[in-house]
């Protein structure tokens, strides 16, 4: 099996095949200009997984905004480099990134003091475990599945064929006979 041939247009070729929507335009387009704006992106956002997101949501919104460019204002690339430039300094400032940057943070910080602490949770070093057995089986299926299993709560309904609120509510009532025992 032969590697796949990049495509390459000229600009004019390209813009003129992009003003038609022809499939053609996107490959080459992608082809052409995937690594200088991913360099462009990844300037911005360090994180190589959500530049890559949004080196994607750049081809998306050039093609489906092409009708606003005009060689009149400028090249193409420079276009495109805007686009791009902007996608990422918008990610960056949104309140997902943010958070998401936060939470990171954290995780490496309580994984660092984890580590020079020597610490590992274990549950079962706890006698969580056996607690939970007391429990009633439909509790102790869901908080297994949250708790020791890193179950989401939608997860786990769809995992048990439950309702949501049903999940909620068993997880809460498994909770509290569970404090009774450390209120003894």
């Amino acid at each position: 099996m032969s590697p796949k041939r990049k495509i390459s247009l000229s600009e004019e070729e390209l813009i003129l095949a992009l003003r038609n929507r022809e499939k053609i335009a996107i490959e080459a387009l992608y082809d052409m200009y995937s690594a200088s704006l991913f360099g462009v992106i990844s300037r911005i956002i360090t994180d190589e997984a959500i530049a890559e997101d949004t080196l994607q949501e750049t081809f998306v919104k050039i093609w489906h905004s092409f009708s606003g460019y005009s060689s009149e204002k400028g090249r193409l690339f420079t276009w495109m480099v805007n686009i791009a430039r902007n996608l990422a300094i918008d990610k960056v400032r949104s309140k997902d990134f943010k958070n998401q940057s936060k939470n990171h943070e954290l995780e490496n910080n309580v994984t660092f003091i984890d580590e020079q602490k020597n610490t590992v949770y274990k549950p079962e070093l706890l006698g969580i475990r056996d607690l939970v057995s007391t429990l009633k089986p439909e509790q102790r299926s869901i908080l297994d599945l949250v708790y020791f299993k890193g179950y989401t709560h939608v997860e786990a309904a769809e995992e048990l064929g439950v309702p949501l609120g049903t999940i909620k509510t068993r997880l809460r009532m498994g909770i509290l006979q569970l404090r009774k025992h450390f209120n003894e």
